[in-house]
């Protein structure tokens, strides 16, 4: 046994190697050891020392594990792109895009692994399955990287060289450039690219149209140019009149969009609201219709465009109606704005040529970011740049580069031809399906999409968005014109092929995606309702594919992706290996 002296000398010893050991330099430490320590050193057992220092070392050892893994988390992530590189570098195969995609989910993980592991889970999805949504696309590695940095820091309300706000001197230059691309790209007089999407434009339009023909003469009349300066009574006065204007647009259920007065939106309750559809029989604009209701309305808006009608509208006949009625005519080109662009509609067909405002977004077949867009001709110019503070408030610096970037790349001549690619797609895809035996309203296509009835197979469109979806094909259900089955379950699907087109697929792989469709379809059958009300009709909902065909229709459209693949200069497997 130890005696009550040597205890404390050993108790002593330890302490000293315990802090020595969570020193960086603790060899050099402890060579330099005050002479005192080293005697009681001397007068301890070296057994007894080297037992206590091994114990102090392991109390150490404990506590630098259990802070490690919360270092480990931190540079892992951000770790990835060197590994990427030290693995790639001896092939001299480095994707700049992977590199890219890598270093900037390292900083996103650092913070927030989940974000980061559901950037690269959206690229599997979209690897997994063929992207038939008609408002989809997908836009280039350029567009996206321009939309991921610090112009999101700055506040730029107003317009260029006419802002709210200092320091907007390199806003001013991204947005300057955007709207000089749009205006080249689509042969506009003017054009405001800050909405923050097509919805927003919509309304920035609505609101300049009625400021320019409804407000500022009343305030003419007023004697005010500032309404701020009107009596309350005045202002109600105003606003009663500027409120209650009539808009004539395309009704929502024979393919018009919710923004163009559908009841359960904004501008039905901001507009007295009216709707034209198409002809019972042809599926098709009835035009001498549409000027009798104009000319018996008289809107302060005639307004044109589709979501959801798979024929090319004549803006020439639609600008003459809404010059007779005495309207403003404006277009919604949201979802064809990309075959303006590359001159696949032209002449009457070209809605900038003929309406005094156009309204888009930029993604759809315009193969950009999500956001929006205004053009104009000179009348509505200024009323428009106002979308602040009318509608907006700031507009987003990095989507409005990102914008600048997309409308760059549809000036460019291989837009042309990947525009009328799309079509030759659709009407490819559309005839085949007709030849095997479905069902396309109005018999075909003139543009990006087309609408399947699926009632001959005994489902309702949500039943068939849902089959397909479980066999790899991405689309949505859709109303039809005059739908029994409302715009919840639906009779039919909208099929679009702006996605598949940017893959590079053509008239061989539409036929294919038409036999697909064809092959789950058919193999599919609604189930019977087992209780309540509805017991032993046919479900709205559920449904039962024959597991055979699923098999079968997975495997092709895996055989299609294969040779088409999602962004095919990501490394999926590394990215994965990251961060998932």
């Amino acid at each position: 046994m130890l005696k009550k002296s040597t205890k404390k000398s050993v108790k002593k010893a330890a302490k000293k190697t315990a802090r020595n050991a969570s020193k960086p330099a603790a060899k050099k430490t402890a060579k330099k050891t005050p002479t005192k320590a080293k005697k009681t050193a001397k007068k301890t057992p070296k057994t007894a020392v080297k037992k206590a220092a091994k114990k102090a070392s392991k109390i150490t050892a404990k506590k630098t594990v259990k802070k490690t893994p919360k270092i480990t988390q931190k540079i892992r992530p951000k770790n990835a792109l060197n590994d990427y590189l030290a693995e790639n570098v001896r092939t001299g195969i480095i994707y700049p895009g992977t590199a890219a995609y890598l270093a900037n989910l390292s900083l996103v993980a650092a913070v927030a692994p989940k974000v980061a592991a559901g950037v690269v889970k959206e690229l599997a999805d979209q690897r997994a399955n063929l992207k038939l949504i008609a408002s989809e696309n997908y836009c280039s590695l350029a567009v996206q990287f321009a939309m991921g940095n610090l112009l999101t820091d700055k506040y730029a309300e107003g317009i260029p060289e006419h802002r709210f706000y200092a320091g907007c001197g390199n806003i001013d230059a991204v947005e300057s450039y955007a709207v000089d691309q749009a205006k080249k790209l689509f042969g506009a007089r003017h054009a405001y690219v800050q909405p923050h999407s097509g919805a927003d434009a919509n309304l920035i339009a609505y609101w300049a149209i009625i400021t320019a023909r409804v407000s500022e003469p009343e305030l003419a009349k007023m004697g005010e140019a500032n309404p701020s300066k009107l009596s309350r009574e005045d202002w109600n006065a105003l606003r009663a009149k500027a409120g209650n204007q009539r808009l004539l647009g395309m009704d929502y259920y024979s393919g018009g969009h919710l923004t163009h007065g559908y009841r359960h939106n904004v501008s039905a309750q901001m507009f007295d609201a009216y709707s034209y559809g198409v002809n019972k029989e042809t599926g098709l604009l009835d035009y001498d219709e549409i000027e009798r209701m104009a000319m018996e309305i008289k809107p302060l808006i005639l307004l044109a465009g589709y979501s959801a009608y798979p024929r090319k509208v004549n803006f020439a006949r639609m600008r003459e109606i809404a010059d007779k009625a005495g309207a403003v005519f404006m277009v919604d080109m949201a979802h064809f704005a990309g075959l303006v662009a590359g001159k696949v509609l032209t002449g009457e067909f070209d809605p900038v040529a003929h309406a005094h405002v156009v309204t888009t977004t930029t993604h759809k077949t315009l193969r950009g970011p999500r956001g929006g867009i205004v053009l104009c001709t000179d009348e509505f110019a200024e009323s428009v740049d106002k979308g602040c503070p009318l509608v907006m408030g700031g507009p987003l610096g990095h989507v409005m580069a990102a914008k600048a970037v997309a409308l760059t790349e549809a000036n460019s001549p291989k837009f042309k031809s990947y525009a009328a690619s799309i079509v030759k797609n659709a009407e490819t895809m559309s005839k085949h399906c007709i030849a095997q035996g479905m069902t396309v309203a109005t018999g075909g296509t003139e543009n990006h999409l087309f609408l399947i009835d699926v009632t001959p197979f005994g489902l309702t469109g949500r039943q068939a968005e849902s089959a397909l979806r479980e066999c790899g094909v991405t689309l949505n259900r859709n109303s039809l014109p005059y739908d029994k089955n409302g715009p919840w379950y639906t009779s039919g699907l909208r099929i679009g092929t702006p996605a598949v087109t940017t893959l590079g697929m053509g008239p061989d792989e539409m036929k294919e995606i038409a036999a697909v469709i064809k092959l789950v379809l058919s193999n599919t059958k609604p189930e019977t309702v087992a209780e309540g009300e509805n017991a032993g009709k046919p479900s709205k909902a559920k449904y039962n594919t024959d597991a055979k065909a699923a098999k079968e229709a997975k495997s092709r459209v895996k055989a299609l992706l294969d040779s088409f693949p999602v962004y095919p200069n990501l490394d999926l497997e590394a990215l994965r290996k990251a961060f998932c």
